[in-house]
């Protein structure tokens, strides 16, 4: 069953990973699918990931309870997106990314974090404006139904209903993240020294079914709790690198600016640095994938540019903040360079530290894993809901096969792991963007509107 679905996932990645070649180095098309975008919701909304940083925080303590539609507050709808986003992607990503690209990719992944605050924001607020709601208050919300329900206003509704069902379909893929379970089993491995993968991947799913056979708002409770202290547990590990190698920060900064520019092939390796941050950066912050809209369109508000503004902080935490000092942890330690892959690479670098550190380590990849797994369940069971329908056959079904094949990912090669999730990814991109373009005109009108409103409001 392994040999078969390595030559699947093969087979997929070659189809979706089409290359063109740039200054004698190959660039995978969808990377320009998804950074043009990025570019123009930076200029459409006025650079608003920079000058909208402020608001978004004012929006996330202040919050929109009162508002009578939505499942969860805003602060649980973006604690459930970032336990989404928040994953192996910003630890094991980052290691992947170095050791791919070198220390220049890092640069990529922060520069590329800024312009994805400006998409994710485009999306979620897009993804708000066209939710659905039961009659029951409840609601249902991603890019499905935003092409759903956004063409359906414009006249086409049949069109809007195929292209929600696409994203729907790959979304069903890219809701497998195989790479949590296989990472965190490889830190927890080499910590333990436990050598079952197969064990541990069947723990991970008993402990992952009792969040995702429950409800939104008990996922929205859980996320809360576990995203800011497993971000807390791996962030003391990295700042610990950073402040005992203080003197060799100036060197790895400067290994990382170097590297952005130059290469093997000048300009040529550093539009390879460029691709590899590029792929990078949409696994760990999934800026234009639009899977985090399922979660951010629970909140309780009815702005939705305000929501959007508070899913703008998901790629500035995860991406700008996380990645970024990550991956300079790493270039400081040294270890990216040691012939090490994926996560072990982060783990020696917190080695260097003290030889019990590692142990930090495991315990943060295991909530990053499990948490990530968690929201990426319920963000699945959306996508199969509104291709089956929400029955209470289509949903437990949807939720053992979910639980069922997460093991799979414990003894799969890493690598095909990450073509597998990179793949899934950038597919769900495809009708993700498309609704960013029909609908780019109308989101800059609420955007514009909402902050004249804002303005109006503090000026009272």
């Amino acid at each position: 069953m392994i040999e078969a679905l390595n030559g699947a996932i093969d087979a997929l990645s070659a189809a979706v990973f089409t290359k063109l070649s740039l200054f004698g180095t190959p660039i995978e098309a969808i990377v320009i699918w998804l950074a043009v975008p990025m570019l123009l919701a930076t200029l459409l909304l006025r650079f608003i990931n920079i000058t909208g940083l402020g608001l978004a925080f004012r929006v996330l303590r202040t919050g929109q309870d009162k508002a009578e539609d939505g499942d969860v507050s805003q602060f649980a709808a973006l604690s459930t997106a970032l336990a989404g986003t928040i994953g192996l992607g910003n630890i094991a990503g980052v290691a992947i990314a170095l050791t791919s690209g070198g220390p220049g990719a890092i640069f990529w992944m922060f520069v590329i974090g800024w312009f994805a605050m400006a998409l994710k924001m485009a999306e979620v607020t897009l993804g708000l404006k066209y939710r659905a709601i039961d009659a029951d208050g409840h609601v249902r919300g991603g890019p499905m139904y935003t092409l759903k329900h956004g063409l359906a206003a414009r006249g086409q509704p049949r069109i809007g209903l195929v292209l929600g069902g696409i994203y729907a379909f790959f979304a069903l893929f890219g809701a497998i993240p195989l790479v949590q379970v296989n990472q965190s089993y490889a830190q927890v491995a080499a910590v333990t020294g436990f050598t079952s993968g197969w064990g541990y991947g069947i723990v991970m799913a008993v402990l992952v079914a009792a969040v995702v056979f429950g409800s939104a708002p008990w996922l929205g409770r859980v996320a809360s709790r576990l995203t800011p202290f497993k971000v807390a547990v791996y962030m003391i590990g990295v700042l610990a690198i950073l402040i005992l190698k203080a003197d060799a920060v100036p060197a790895a900064l400067a290994a990382i600016w170097h590297g952005a520019w130059s290469g093997d092939a000048a300009l040529g390796g550093a539009v390879g640095s460029f691709v590899v941050g590029m792929r990078r950066a949409v696994f760990s912050s999934e800026a234009g994938v639009g899977s985090a809209v399922i979660a951010h369109s629970l909140a309780k508000t009815d702005e939705p540019v305000s929501e959007g503004l508070v899913a703008l902080l998901e790629p500035f935490f995860g991406t700008v903040i996380v990645c970024s000092l990550g991956g300079l942890a790493m270039v400081v330690a040294g270890t990216w360079d040691d012939g090490l892959q994926g996560i072990a690479v982060t783990s020696a670098a917190f080695a260097s530290v003290a030889d019990w550190f590692p142990v930090v380590l495991a315990a943060a990849v295991f909530l990053f894993g499990y948490s990530t797994l968690c929201a990426w369940g319920f963000y699945g069971l959306q996508a199969w809901g509104y291709l089956f329908g929400r029955s209470g056959v289509a949903t437990w079904s949807y939720r053992i096969g979910y639980v069922a094949i997460l093991p799979i990912g414990a003894v799969l090669d890493l690598g095909r792991v990450i073509d597998l999730v990179d793949s899934a990814f950038f597919l769900m991109a495809i009708p993700n963007i498309v609704a960013f373009y029909l609908f780019a005109p109308e989101l800059r009108r609420d955007v514009v509107d909402y902050l004249r409103r804002d303005r109006a409001r503090r000026a009272a």
